[in-house]
């Protein structure tokens, strides 16, 4: 627990039992007032040179406090915690606490206590995780998948499992940190230390166990270029004398890696802004006019037609209207190809092949290299290595054929023979996501989507060499225009790289909630390939 909040036990206000909430409430205030009191009368007294450091650290320690509570105020599902924490604050006077929006380049939407299908989602995930976090309230446009997310993660982190909690936070550090996703690193540091974990950890990978460090070399290549992955990778993990991994433990820990790179995708490409109670998720005073956001919806800007907003600079709505309508015909008239003929087995693989060069010559033009910051590093090594297009430089990896190796029939019963029940958990969440459909595009209604994300999941997967024989590549490129794959790739491949220019550029008519939609379609596709390499390899060891 950071400085300061040690001595305060938040864990009484995750009960559902009120009366254990108001006794927590009460402890909690009683707490800041002393600190409030402590703080005053140094101030009433002069201060000796070696009471400065305590002084300082005694404000840093309230401070994050009040955050916490501020936090409590805006986010938590209770009630009674909601009010009891504003009051506390405005008891301490604390200038109207504003907090940031929950993403920068999604349109924020009042939370809605009232509906009793989010109270109960919003409930599970502030017992479990104490908090009610940002991807949280970005992905409840979709509760059906919010729900399988919320149970698969918290499953791989606090339930019974090969690896101890510590274990798991900083395993999710390692993968955050590959894609420098502060957001979420911020989270799992203090995640590991309330879980007992050892603060030197955090110094740098160097400072964790032998058997962390030798997890580094994995992370780095499943998290950039995981169709490198070998036998070998694993063999070396699982053959490291007293620093040796069980083949449990490191299924455990690839499914915690592959979910943590998929969920800085997500992070990174719906714009989420850090956490109310960390470093630049609030402010104690009004924000200035020069600050003045368009998704804050402390400033009352939630009223917005969300068909509007994103419509990129210079465009018209009459424009990205007739985008939407010539997609539309493109879905029919691929219908009606496909009714009338189908291409042979060889024309398939020859599109294949064709797409999977075309998608090495996918980049945007802000696509330079992002050098982490040092807070960020320190928790990989290896920090020039980054994603790689497979084919490049003349070398030739072999296509993976899913008719060889699937997740349905190979990966699942993998997982689940060594990780009981976690296959089943992440299928049913693979299922959701790639079927999840309200039947509408845009202004449209009653429409079949199923082409279209078919074409957005395989369009993932050619861009990392796996092959599906029954299917169309050619389809891809009448379906996702170039901006639409130049946003697709960042946020799969280099989601730090993600700008807000590019979440604007694709579909202008489509509201925000299914462009969330499609980073849910992203970050499946890309966990179940990192996936699928992984557990190839171990499967390869295995025999």
């Amino acid at each position: 627990m950071a400085e300061g909040e040690n001595e305060v036990r938040w864990d009484g206000l995750c009960s559902r039992d009120s009366t254990t909430r108001e006794t927590a409430l009460e402890n909690i205030r009683q707490t800041i007032l002393r600190k409030t009191e402590y703080l005053r009368s140094l101030k009433e007294t002069p201060l000796r040179p070696s009471d400065r450091l305590s002084n300082i650290e005694s404000s840093d320690g309230l401070n994050k406090l009040l955050a916490h509570l501020l936090m409590l105020s805006k986010r938590c599902p209770f009630k009674d915690v909601r009010e009891k924490s504003e009051f506390i604050l405005k008891i301490l006077r604390v200038k109207q606490p504003v907090d940031m929006p929950p993403r920068r380049l999604v349109l924020s939407k009042q939370i809605v206590y009232e509906d009793a299908q989010m109270h109960a989602l919003f409930a599970d995930s502030f017992a479990a995780l104490g908090r009610l976090d940002n991807i949280t309230l970005v992905m409840v446009f979709h509760p059906q998948y919010l729900e399988s997310f919320l149970k698969t993660q918290h499953y791989l982190l606090q339930m019974d499992g090969p690896l101890p909690l510590h274990y798991r936070h900083y395993i999710g550090i390692m993968a955050a940190a590959r894609h420098q996703c502060s957001y979420l690193v911020n989270l799992h540091v203090n995640d590991f230390l309330h879980v007992g974990g050892d603060p030197k950890w955090l110094n740098g990978l160097e400072n964790a166990p032998q058997k962390l460090q030798n997890l580094g070399e994995l992370n780095k290549v499943l998290a950039h270029r995981p169709w490198l992955i070998t036998k070998e990778h694993i063999e070396g993990l699982l053959k490291a004398e007293e620093h040796s991994w069980s083949l449990a433990e490191l299924v455990h820990a690839v499914v915690l890696l592959t979910h943590y790179h998929s969920l800085a995708s997500f992070t990174f490409g719906c714009g989420i802004s850090p956490e109310i109670h960390c470093d630049g998720g609030h402010t104690f005073r009004p924000p200035s006019v020069s600050n003045y956001c368009i998704c804050d919806i402390t400033n009352g800007n939630h009223s917005v037609d969300e068909m509007h907003v994103n419509s990129a600079e210079n465009v018209s709505v009459s424009d990205s209207f007739f985008e939407v309508e010539a997609l539309m015909e493109k879905m029919r008239q691929l219908q009606e190809c496909r009714d009338e003929e189908e291409a042979s087995q060889e024309e398939m693989a020859s599109r294949f092949e064709i797409e999977k060069r075309e998608s090495m010559f996918v980049f945007s033009s802000d696509d330079e290299e992002v050098t982490p910051a040092r807070d960020i590093s320190r928790h990989f090594e290896d920090t020039s290595y980054g994603y790689k297009d497979f084919s490049r430089h003349g070398m030739h990896v072999p296509t993976f054929r899913v008719q060889d190796y699937c997740w349905e029939d190979h990966g699942y019963s993998l997982v689940n023979r060594l990780y009981p029940d976690v296959g089943q958990l992440i299928d049913e969440k693979f299922h959701i996501a790639y079927n999840l459909t309200y039947n509408t595009m845009a202004m449209h209604k009653d429409v079949d989507t199923s082409m279209l994300r078919r074409a957005i999941w395989n369009y993932i997967h050619c861009m990392f060499g796996i092959r599906y024989d029954d299917y169309d590549y050619g389809e891809i490129n009448q379906l996702l225009d170039r901006s639409f794959k130049v946003y697709i790739k960042t946020v799969v491949c280099t989601p730090e790289k993600v700008t807000k220019r590019m979440y604007d550029s694709f579909w202008r008519q489509f509201k925000h909630s299914e462009k969330v939609h499609v980073n849910l379609l992203l970050i499946e596709a890309r966990m179940q390939a990192e996936l699928l390499y992984a557990l190839r390899a171990i499967t390869r060891y295995m025999t």
